[in-house]
Parts: C-alpha cells; structure tokens; sequence
C-alpha cells in the first residue's frame, strides 16, 4: 500500500504557496507510506544551456563543499545548494557528461535526476521527518508530486522509493504493480533506455520516456501505456508544464483528483485534499477505468 499526491499550480501567483499546500498532502498519506517519502518539485528553471542535478549521498557527513569546489573546476560556473542529504547542482545541460564525472570523481554519489526545473528528494523514515528535513512547507513552485512507500516487495532503502525519472524533467509515482514489466524492460531498453534498479516503476518512467523521445503527445504515451502493461496501477507523472493522472482497466487503486482554477490536486484518499484552499467549491472526481487527465500550464 502507498500513497500517491500530486500538486499542480494552474496560476503563476500561487506558485508561492506549493509547499504550504502540499505538506499536509504528504502527511495525510503517512498511514499508506510510513517507510520512506519521496517528491519531485518543479520550481527556480534553469538559464538556457544547463540543468540541475539532484545528486544524493547516504551520511550526515559527506564532504558538498569539496564536490563542489571539484565540480566548479570541471564546468565553471557550476554551483551546489544542500538540502539533507542532496546537492542540488546547476552545470552544464549534459546528463552523460555529468554522469561520467561523477563516477570517475564521486563513485559515492548517485544521480537521481535531472531537468531544468525538476529537483528530486527521496528518503527513509516517516512522511513527517521527510517534511521537515527537506523543507516542504517553505517551496514554492509551479507543480510538486509525492509518495509515501510501505515496502512489501523490497528494501527500505531510497533507491526503492519513489518519485523515479529516467529523463530531463520526466518523473513517475504509482501505486500497484505491473505483471510483465520485466518484459517491458526489455523492449525499452532496446530502444536505449537505460535502468538504475530493478524496481517495476523504473521502468514505467522509462516507458514514458522512450515514448516522449519519439514524439508522442503524453496523453498518447499513457494510452499505449494501457495497451502494452499489465496489471493494476494508478499514477500520476510530472513533467515540465504538464500534470498527469492515470488508471488501469479495473481501477482498484484509489485515485481522488480536485480542480479550481488555481490548481490541480491529486491524492490516493480525499483526506490528502481535505484542508485545500476552496477544495469545497471544486471539481472533484474519482478518475473512471482506463481515465487518462493531462494538465498543461
């Protein structure tokens, strides 16, 4: 069982309140996911020609200011923020050439995604404790999507948990599990996606991805999504300017959606929407079997 959130602002005078909002998302969910959380939050876009990195290392004590004084003497001007256990670096908008770096200088160091507005945070512990060690209340952006996990397949580790992105700005949450997506993987990766885990919704982001790369419209990719995966899943995916949710055929994982003019709100039970700024007077709906809801700002 997990708990899937999703916030995305429709007005840019809003953006302010993202975190505000979101946080009691994220705790509303605890009792789905007390294991780990996980969010990607889409704000501060980069300046043509880079990106950022959301780069994760395990410890209280890893040296970021070395890293960073390594990475500015590799790509000036590169630049770091910490927030936990992440760095957030702005360099060159190059995924390869920073992946290669960092094996060779920080092998310690994983990259868990990147994109020009996309920051990714994920880590062990309480929904609660995720809040407060990362912030959440205090962001402000245009969209942010959540997860809170309770592993009944895998580790608890952060590499198991949720939001997963296999491209720039592309990020994935989901609740269920997919019957033949070792099968998936294997058509995906023949198209040169490449994977970091064995985890089924890895390759769903994978999925979306390979798609997108061939020009596809999201609302295309999700229906051939419904077409090529088994099994039963809800999901919502992030990407720069767009929200999406999704069901299955059977649509036995929940799914609430909330819609006002100022935003678009998503949640695995109606609690996550509950405390929301005129959710009373919104458009609120359980998407139906094979229900597909794209978002664009």
């Amino acid at each position: 069982m997990c708990g899937i959130i999703g916030l995305f602002i429709k007005e840019q005078a809003h953006q302010s309140r993202l975190g505000e909002w979101f946080e009691p998302m994220l705790l509303a969910m605890a009792e789905r996911g007390p294991d780990s959380a996980g969010i990607a939050v889409y704000r501060n876009p980069t300046p043509e020609g880079q990106l950022k990195y959301s780069l994760y290392a395990p410890g209280e004590h890893f040296d970021w200011s070395g890293l960073e004084e390594q990475l500015r003497a590799s790509f000036p001007p590169a630049a770091l923020h910490r927030v936990g256990s992440y760095g957030i670096v702005t360099g060159p908008a190059n995924r390869e050439q920073m992946s290669r770096w960092l094996e060779e200088h920080a092998p310690g160091v994983k990259m868990m995604g990147s994109g020009r507005e996309m920051e990714i945070f994920k880590d062990v512990g309480t929904p609660s404790h995720f809040a407060r060690r990362y912030g959440v209340r205090d962001m402000a952006g245009s969209c942010v999507i959540g997860h809170t996990r309770m592993a009944t397949e895998s580790a608890v580790n952060v590499e198991g948990s949720h939001p997963y992105t296999t491209g720039s700005d592309l990020c994935l949450v989901h609740n269920g599990s997919y019957a033949n997506h070792n099968s998936v993987r294997r058509v995906v990766a023949r198209h040169g996606i490449t994977f970091d885990s064995l985890n089924d919704t890895e390759v769903a982001a994978g999925y979306v991805q390979w798609r997108l790369r061939d020009g596809e419209a999201l609302a295309e990719v999700l229906g051939h999504m419904l077409e090529d995966f088994s099994g039963f899943f809800t999901l919502a995916i992030g990407l720069r300017g767009q929200f999406a949710v999704m069901r299955d055929r059977f649509a036995c994982k929940p799914m609430v959606v909330a819609e006002t003019d100022a935003y678009v709100a998503c949640g695995s039970e109606f609690r996550a929407l509950a405390h929301l700024p005129g959710v009373n007077e919104a458009n609120i709906f359980e998407p139906e079997p094979e229900g597909i809801f794209v978002w664009s700002q």
